[in-house]
């Protein structure tokens, strides 16, 4: 079996405790050196063979993973943040699935969450943000043309930008195109998690010049939105005249304490989906 293991963001302890598990049961660890912290090797048992990723092609590693597979072995190929973005995972299962090698995916703690953490903020305010883009710059790898960066400025939401940080003043060009105002609160987080994680809140005038009198250029999230300092609406399923299926509202609405403004009372008197509730306050 092949375990395809989210590392989660940096921190030890920020692991799953289902990868934790496995990577403490598994005979063989492939993970990326390059980016995963060397202090989560640590719940391997002592007889793992590990390998780093970092210098090693597709082939090396998929021959490295049927060489254990071959012995009736288990592998856990260990990935950053979590596997399903860009963790180039999909190459490798195509490859295991031609091969009939049995593969199972234990998400992780992505590093656009870590980030928001370091900084204290929400990425969903209401009356701000109800929506998230997580993109990258295009680099040395090409992002499809419907999907670049000022195309994506234009919805003037929160945005997390991954692999960005070495091309600041490429990024800030292209927001600024889309649309966001020069003032546009952002951040650079280096190492969200990490022991010497360092969180720089700037503007978007001000993303490329911070970038480079913090010496961050690489391992790094890049946010931009309103989110990281504006005015909200209180939440509606938490204020004391909204109505759901597990609380009936007082018909009074609450004023938005810290955000000076009163939360909207719509939906008063009226029975909200429960299931509905409870997955959007889980967002």
């Amino acid at each position: 079996m092949i375990y395809f293991i989210g590392a989660g963001p940096g921190a030890k302890d920020l692991i799953t405790v289902r990868g934790a598990q496995v990577l403490g049961t598994v005979d063989c660890i492939i993970y990326a050196g390059s980016l995963v912290n060397a202090e989560l090797l640590e719940y391997a048992k002592a007889s793992c063979e590990i390998y780093d990723s970092a210098s090693m092609t597709l082939e090396e590693v998929v021959e490295a993973m049927c060489k254990t597979e071959a012995l009736g072995l288990d592998t856990a190929r260990l990935h950053t943040g979590d596997p399903s973005l860009y963790g180039a995972i999909q190459e490798q299962i195509d490859i295991l699935r031609e091969k009939g090698i049995a593969f199972q995916i234990i998400p992780g703690v992505s590093a656009f969450s870590a980030a928001a953490a370091a900084l204290e903020a929400e990425y969903t305010l209401p009356g701000i943000s109800q929506s998230l883009i997580l993109t990258r710059t295009a680099g040395r790898t090409p992002v499809p043309e419907k999907e670049g960066i000022s195309a994506f400025a234009s919805h003037q939401t929160s945005m997390a930008l991954f692999l960005s940080a070495g091309m600041l003043d490429k990024l800030s060009e292209e927001l600024l195109e889309g649309g966001y105002p020069p003032e546009t609160p952002a951040a650079i987080v280096y190492k969200a998690s990490w022991p010497d994680e360092k969180a720089v809140r700037t503007t978007l005038a001000g993303l490329a010049a911070e970038g480079r009198a913090n010496n961050i250029g690489s391992t790094a999230m890049v946010l931009v939105g309103a989110f990281l300092d504006s005015d909200y609406q209180r939440s509606k399923l938490y204020d004391p005249s909204f109505s759901h299926g597990f609380r009936q509202g007082t018909g009074q609405a609450a004023d938005a304490q810290g955000t000076g403004q009163a939360a909207d009372a719509q939906g008063t008197g009226q029975a909200a989906d429960a299931q509905g509730d409870v997955a959007s306050s889980a967002t």
